[in-house]
């Protein structure tokens, strides 16, 4: 491809060369770069990319944007934009065939339930019969076919390499998440979305967004982005809901369990059994477990409606799902009953909403015993206020670790229990190890009582030291569950 046809939508400050060169590759990371490749310098949070143009340029890069004043390079072609970001979104997008634009793209953004909702709305197509794609902070999917996720939404060249393989393998619908990074760092600039989804907004990333302003401003503008062909659909309950769709060009709807709204729910019963609930005027039972998950069902249902989908249809297939791994997956030891829970929450909201949900399922006087940690090298700020989540809405609490990362798992719980009141010292323990943290809880579980243990989900790796370790919070609890039921 020609690299004038790549660079199609991209702010161009200056240019040194001929830009009727062939491109065969574009790459943001140099170690990639091979003859005939355009290379895209970026700012990175841990790198700069503008250190490495030189050695791309030895390894065979044929051209190369840069936010850099340029400088004249024989046989090379230099050109110098705004935002190198922002530029690596189109010309990805242009490289590999502009696939978001020929498939129904929609995408699902929001602190909670992005996951969950972008695989229901997976699962629901599929269903409905039709061949999907999606990415996902668990895990992506070209039809059956599944690919590993290593971020919630992945880099720009990745991300539209991955659209056209699903265009190629006949995918017609694909449903992503869009995180703040994504929006922040412009990966899905270049993209067509035929409409976005919003959860929730609530306390998290703050460590990269550093003010709540600014990260809901991020969510905000991936909706000031949609077209005016597109939908938005956006949780009325949620007191920054409507602020999310107030610039967008797209048809705006909304979903509620506590106000008029397009799409209005009203739960009738949740329990283990599932929710039984009221939608639209259509009674519904579903698989899924909580007040949660009532709303993510909600956006589904909308976005669903919207797309053209027949209602009754739309809610028969629903009824049958069940949700993303590591969102309240839950186990029980057959002899003890003792239900353990296992969730991805790790923020204040997520885990508030979970052990709100587990309040609403107890029938008696079951103990609620919580395992909980904070990530290393992410925001501190919300780690007490996890603690005292834990400890109020809990009878006993295990401080543990998350994902420690470069940071000492003692200090982070020391962080966790800054604050806590000395009343609070006899609810909890602190038990840096996360498997004896899970066989703690287990052992103090007695008949029927509900474990949660929160933050990892899906997870199936504890990151020390920058190593991932093999670690699956589900396997430490069968293991356990099979002693107790001995």
């Amino acid at each position: 491809m020609l690299l004038r046809d790549i660079l199609y939508k991209v702010s161009i400050r200056s240019v040194s060369g001929s830009t009727d060169v062939e491109v065969k590759d574009i790459q943001i990371d140099s170690r990639k770069v091979q003859p005939g490749t355009l290379f895209i310098a970026i700012k990175g949070v841990a790198a700069d990319g503008h250190q490495f143009i030189e050695k791309a340029i030895e390894s065979g890069a044929v051209a190369v944007i840069s936010e850099a004043q340029i400088t004249a390079r024989e046989g090379v072609t230099m050109l110098q934009v705004e935002n190198s970001s922002a530029a690596a979104g189109y010309t990805a997008s242009n490289f590999f065939g502009q696939p978001s634009s020929k498939m129904k793209l929609v995408g699902v953004t929001g602190t909670n339930g992005k996951t969950t909702i972008a695989t229901l709305l997976y699962k629901l197509f599929t269903a409905l019969g039709y061949k999907c794609g999606l990415l996902s902070t668990v895990d992506n999917h070209i039809g059956d076919k599944v690919v590993p996720a290593t971020h919630t939404t992945p880099d720009p060249i990745s991300l539209n390499g991955l659209l056209r393989e699903m265009l190629h393998e006949g995918c017609t619908h694909v449903f992503m998440e869009v995180s703040s990074h994504a929006v922040a760092q412009h990966r899905t600039n270049g993209l067509e979305f035929d409409g976005g989804l919003f959860s929730n907004i609530t306390h998290d990333h703050l460590d990269y967004h550093k003010t709540f302003d600014e990260y809901i401003r991020v969510k905000k503008a991936f909706f000031d982005g949609l077209s005016s062909s597109a939908f938005a659909i956006s949780n009325a309950d949620d007191k920054r809901g409507e602020v999310m769709l107030q610039n967008t060009n797209a048809k705006k709807y909304f979903y509620s369990l506590k106000t008029l709204a397009d799409f209005k729910g009203k739960i009738i019963e949740n329990g283990l059994a599932g929710l039984v609930m009221n939608v639209n005027d259509q009674e519904v039972h579903f698989r899924l477990i909580g007040e949660f998950n009532a709303y993510n069902l909600l956006a589904v249902y909308g976005a669903a409606i919207c797309m053209g989908e027949d209602k009754h249809e739309v809610l028969r297939c629903l009824s049958v799902l069940t949700g993303a791994e590591g969102r309240f997956d839950y186990m029980l030891s057959a002899k003890e009953r003792v239900i353990a829970i296992v969730d991805y929450a790790h923020t204040p909201d997520a885990l508030l909403n979970v052990l709100a949900t587990i309040k609403k399922l107890k029938r008696g006087f079951e103990q609620v015993i919580t395992v909980v940690g904070c990530g290393g090298d992410r925001d501190k700020t919300k780690r007490p206020i996890m603690a005292e989540v834990a400890i109020e809405h809990s009878d006993k609490v295990v401080f543990t670790s998350d994902n420690p990362r470069s940071e000492d798992p003692a200090q982070i719980i020391k962080d966790m229990e800054d604050g806590l009141p000395p009343a609070a010292r006899r609810k909890y323990l602190s038990i840096a190890d996360r498997k004896e943290a899970i066989k703690t809880a287990i052992s103090l579980a007695g008949k029927e009582d509900i474990i949660l243990i929160a933050g990892k989900g899906h997870e199936k790796y504890q990151e020390i030291k920058g190593v991932r370790n093999h670690f699956d919070d589900k396997e430490v609890v069968r293991e356990m569950f099979e002693l107790l039921d001995k």
